[in-house]
């Protein structure tokens, strides 16, 4: 039988849970909300209200009227689409030189490489804006992709201690039936190694589909405007008409949710601790 004082502590447990589950999800939810309502419900009403009805003029706005969502949208996902393929692309070249092809230098390469870690973003700003505009590059699709295409350390050392993990007979066995290492890479090393890659493919995307201060600074106007962008942009061309707002931060918030729900198993097997056969 279950003890009085075991049932508090479970009940306890659960309570701290559903509080933190209310206030984690509450904020998006009410977005939710918001976004299904018109602006007169919305001045009129208590914002816990339920839509009445479920309105879907806010979003025909975005799409259609002269916030230009639309496009938005298309750019953002262009300049994900790019960044994380070459960024996931380089990550794993480094990571695999850097775990299993020994060279001079190795360790003191890679340490000051993940020394990039402790630099906040914030400082290499202007560095990277006056980099983009000697080139040229200031508001156009390259200079929003460029600074990030090359790998990022968090990447790479994720990377590198995973595949430092694979059984070495593993890779001494390939070699021996004559594999190179564009072999190993892609028949063993990348095989086993989809749990993580997965895991930082959604990193990356939701970072990139998030970022908001280097497109800013990078590009003018709406013509290669971001999501965060032009969410931000709305509050000032609608008057803080904040239906409109919810509606496109609606519209951001539907693809993450999307990918984590595809991504979730593979994030789950990275993170546990697994055993090679």
């Amino acid at each position: 039988m279950t003890s009085p004082r075991r049932i508090a502590t479970t009940l306890g447990i659960y309570v701290v849970l559903a509080v933190a589950a209310v206030v984690t999800l509450g904020p998006f939810l009410l977005s939710v909300m918001t976004a299904f309502k018109s602006p007169s419900q919305f001045a009129q009403e208590h914002s816990l209200a339920l839509p009445r009805p479920f309105g879907l003029e806010n979003f025909g706005t975005l799409l259609t009227g002269p916030a230009q969502f639309g496009s938005a949208i298309l750019v953002t996902v262009a300049v994900t689409s790019v960044i994380v393929i070459f960024q996931l692309g380089f990550s794993v070249l480094a990571a695999y030189a850097f775990a299993r092809i020994d060279f001079a230098g190795r360790r003191v390469l890679f340490w000051v490489y993940l020394a990039g870690l402790m630099v906040p973003n914030i400082v290499l700003v202007i560095p990277l804006y006056l980099m983009m505009v000697e080139l040229g590059l200031r508001n156009t699709f390259w200079g929003l992709v460029l600074p990030f295409m090359f790998g990022s350390p968090y990447a790479i050392f994720l990377l590198r201690e995973y595949f430092r993990g694979i059984p070495r007979d593993l890779v001494d066995a390939a070699r021996i039936d004559g594999a190179g290492h564009w072999r190993i890479l892609s028949s063993i090393i990348v095989p086993l190694s989809k749990p993580i890659i997965a895991t930082l493919t959604l990193i990356t995307i939701v970072s990139q589909w998030n970022s908001f201060l280097w497109p800013l600074v990078i590009t003018s106007g709406s013509e290669w405007s971001v999501i965060t962008v032009a969410t931000a942009s709305l509050q000032s061309q609608y008057n803080g008409n904040w239906t409109l707002v919810m509606a496109a931060t609606t519209l951001a918030l539907v693809p993450l949710v999307v990918l984590f729900l595809a991504f979730q198993k593979q994030v789950v097997r990275s993170i546990t601790i697994s055993g090679f056969k």
